[in-house]
């Protein structure tokens, strides 16, 4: 983390031109929440400025990064998600400068008041239905779960899977034994939509009771849209088992397709 004068002004010369002339006067802070693999860095403590948010990446992470920025221009008219200030490229690096989304995040006000857990969860099941109705022909982007098994056995093929981050009850398993596990509860009939891609807890935010926007929406495209359901699902679990079902009832589901949800599930572990 950027902490002196000394680590900021090395920050700032390696940052093209158009984007270091913007961050003149922010104080830097690494985030250690948000995507991936990806340097964040909030930039904060500027006097009448708003907080930004830089992301930067080299090889495959900058990838990532142009796949946020693409997804963020397309988004930015449908749905609450940051402004893009400026974006560059140089070799194969890419780094993204973007408004921050105001209000705390999902995992933030469960925390702080638990008991609040039914209306948040309404809130997120209420931001996913209007997510999920847009219209699937307009958009661009392909994220279904074939797509994402092949970048899932390419990963596990170059040894990157982190065996420690699998939930609970797959730790001690091997990737190949997830992978194994996702192949059994294949094939099955895919309800497409426009999904956020990690509808995780700590990417949305809300005010007043209300999703104000979402985050981290480099993986946005049509896929089923268990894809979304399942890592919101599984994430307030955690909060009491109950909201799990006020989740999937405040959506329109009463009955579950609890085969897709850990198909999903376990896929989410090979990301």
């Amino acid at each position: 983390m950027p902490s002196d004068d000394h680590n900021e002004a090395h920050l700032v010369a390696l940052v093209p031109k158009p984007i270091s002339v913007i961050l003149k006067g922010y104080k830097w802070t690494r985030d250690s929440v948000g995507q991936a693999g990806a340097a964040v860095y909030r930039l904060h403590g500027k006097e009448n400025s708003p907080d930004l948010f830089l992301k930067y990446g080299k090889g495959s992470i900058a990838e990532d990064i142009n796949d946020e920025h693409a997804r963020l221009g397309w988004l930015a008219d449908r749905i609450p998600v940051p402004k893009v200030l400026k974006f560059c490229q140089a070799a194969d690096q890419s780094w993204l400068l973007t408004t921050a989304v105001l209000g705390k995040s999902a995992l933030q006000l469960l925390e702080e008041s638990p008991e609040s857990g039914p209306a948040i969860v309404d809130a997120l099941a209420n931001f996913l239905m209007q997510l999920h109705t847009l219209p699937v022909v307009a958009c661009p982007f392909d994220s279904g779960h074939m797509l994402r098994l092949s970048q899932a056995r390419q990963r596990i093929d170059a040894g990157m899977i982190d065996l420690n981050d699998f939930d609970d009850e797959r730790q001690g398993w091997t990737a190949e034994q997830v992978w194994g596990a996702i192949q059994r509860l294949m094939p099955f009939q895919s309800e497409a939509a426009v999904t956020h891609g990690d509808f995780s807890l700590d990417n949305v935010f809300l005010s007043d009771g209300k999703v104000i926007g979402c985050i981290d929406v480099g993986r946005a495209g049509v896929a089923d849209r268990y894809q979304d359901l399942a890592i919101v699902w599984n994430a307030v679990g955690a909060f009491g088992p109950d909201l799990r079902d006020r989740l999937l009832h405040a959506y329109g589901i009463d009955q579950p397709d609890n085969r897709k949800l850990q198909f999903h599930l376990m896929l989410d572990e090979l990301f």
